[in-house]
């Protein structure tokens, strides 16, 4: 039985930082992505099969920088009109202040996901791709340049967010301070 290869794609996207959680669109349906000569685009429902899995949300795809995943409750997924929407809930890690960090200065590059075809789960019409059914094995916070470019970004912080942090993180010190001395 031949392995399906896997794919990443990157899309600048929709995405939000409220807190320590980060949500958004890991895709969205219709774009187009240009992959060489190559045109490629979601169809709605090509997730829907995958999302009872477990999918991890990791950092550059990189899975020594987990982020999330859908088992413990960190990650949750799912379809509707527009797309593959995600919430996050940040780990408290470097990985996680990096991201939330990023998103809060407005620095992503965006979002991504990595995935596999399973047979029968794309349309070719020249040199057009539709994806129909993926099989979906990660989300990833990117910083690399878009494959989807006709989405859009737009990273909003709460309000006060980067001077609250740093308020709480003076107190904490200076209860170690305390403690120490």
């Amino acid at each position: 039985m031949e392995r399906a290869a896997h794919e990443r794609r990157a899309a600048l996207l929709e995405v939000r930082a409220s807190g320590r959680r980060l949500s958004g669109y890991a895709a969205t349906f219709g774009a187009e992505a240009r992959i060489g000569r190559v045109r490629e685009t979601i169809a709605p429902g090509a997730f829907a099969g995958a999302l009872g899995g477990d999918v991890l949300a990791l950092l550059d795809h990189d899975p020594g920088k987990v982020l999330g995943r859908t088992r413990s409750g960190t990650l949750r997924l799912f379809e509707d009109a527009k797309g593959l929407a995600f919430d996050l809930e940040l780990p408290d890690t470097q990985a996680g202040a990096d991201v939330l960090a990023l998103a809060t200065r407005g620095d992503l590059g965006g979002m991504s996901f990595g995935f596999t075809v399973p047979a029968g789960g794309e349309a070719w019409h020249g040199e057009r791709r539709t994806l129909t059914r993926v099989q979906l094995h990660e989300i990833s916070v990117v910083s690399a340049w878009p494959a989807y470019p006709d989405t859009s970004l737009a990273l909003r912080a709460m309000p006060g967010l980067v001077e609250r942090e740093r308020r709480q993180r003076a107190l904490v010190l200076a209860e170690v301070a305390r403690a120490v001395g």
